[in-house]
């Protein structure tokens, strides 16, 4: 159980209210009053997301400093639970319908039990030993936690990051995009993607660039698609990119598994969403209904007959949901995406 500490000089939390205005919305900040004003409502959520970044970027704590601000504050952002404990994360928390906006650092159980809620990859860069130049060249590895892992927290990231009216198709290519992206936020997408993962067309594209998430910029050749993430939260990953793009291939494989590709995005992001959650070992798996709604840009109402249709292609041998605790149980026939899209393609 994780014992109550002292507060640290530099409390990390962080909330930003977008409160209504005659021109538009108003984004206030309690930690610096001086930088609130007008924002337009079409940007108002990036607005948000930006102002919460640049706290988290400008107060750094080293990671034995940094404590539970939930548990500091009486665990009142959430149900009670039994112990806070777990290893600190950045949780960005959305309230009031996207009206106040919370970054804070929280153990992973208060994590867990904070509704409407996600985990961004760490802020904190990693560091790096100087190596001699006549040193022996050494296989690089890998660095955090892996593939599996990394995908699962950029769904959970981006199910609240993005507005409810994403489409699937679109989840599917800003998690390319997030895991892809260069350090100066820029993305070059090769056309054959999308066209693994069946996005024909603008369409997804479009989408991405009205919600504000990331601007389309010209490219220098036919074959890619260049573009400008604009959700600056998502820069402060800790992997370095090499490892995400394993991240994003790991996504790849499992977002296009032979049962899948005929039958829509919607169910290729419920693949790798169940994939991402799916207990490697045992082929279980355990999530919030809630959050693979919002994961999935769909509605609660459909997940019944999108989990059917995952049973009948055989990519899930059997589900079952838990209407008291919000609970959904799944139990996969196959753990690995790889093994899977061999095993269905026989």
């Amino acid at each position: 159980m994780r014992q109550r500490t002292t507060c640290p000089a530099t409390p990390r939390a962080w909330t930003v209210e977008l409160r209504s205005h005659p021109g538009g919305l108003v984004l206030v900040c309690p930690q610096c009053p001086d930088a609130s004003g007008q924002v337009a409502a079409a940007s108002a959520r990036s607005a948000a997301l930006t102002h919460l970044a640049r706290h988290a970027r400008s107060d750094i704590l080293p990671p034995h400093l940094r404590i539970c601000q939930c548990h500091e504050r009486g665990c009142r952002w959430h149900p009670r639970h039994r112990s806070c404990d777990g290893p600190i994360r950045l949780l960005l928390t959305c309230e009031r319908g996207g009206r106040v906006w919370r970054l804070a650092d929280a153990c992973s159980t208060c994590a867990a039990a904070t509704a409407q809620a996600a985990v961004v990859p760490d802020t904190t860069p990693a560091r790096t030993s100087p190596q001699p130049s006549t040193a022996r060249r050494r296989k690089r590895r890998a660095r955090g936690p892996g593939e599996q892992t990394r995908v699962r927290e950029m769904l959970n990231y981006l199910a609240a990051a993005l507005p409810p009216g994403v489409s699937p198709a679109a989840r599917l290519l800003a998690l390319q995009c997030a895991l892809r992206m260069n350090a100066t936020m820029h993305v070059r997408l090769p056309q054959g993607i999308p066209r693994s993962l069946r996005l024909n067309g603008p369409g997804p594209w479009h989408e991405l660039e009205h919600a504000r998430w990331l601007r389309i910029a010209p490219a220098c050749s036919a074959g890619e698609v260049v573009a400008e993430l604009l959700d600056i939260t998502v820069l402060g990953q800790a992997p370095a990119r090499p490892d995400r793009v394993q991240a994003a291939d790991w996504a790849l494989r499992a977002g296009s598994p032979a049962g899948a590709e005929a039958t829509g995005s919607l169910l290729q992001l419920a693949v790798v969403y169940l994939a991402a959650h799916t207990d490697p070992e045992t082929g279980s798996g355990l999530t919030e209904l809630d959050q693979m709604t919002r994961a999935c840009g769909t509605h609660p109402t459909e997940l019944p007959d999108m989990l059917d249709r995952l049973v009948r292609t055989g990519l899930v041998r059997s589900w079952q949901a838990c209407p008291d605790s919000g609970d959904l149980h799944w139990t996969c026939r196959w753990a690995d995406p790889q093994a899977a899209r061999l095993a269905v393609a026989r």
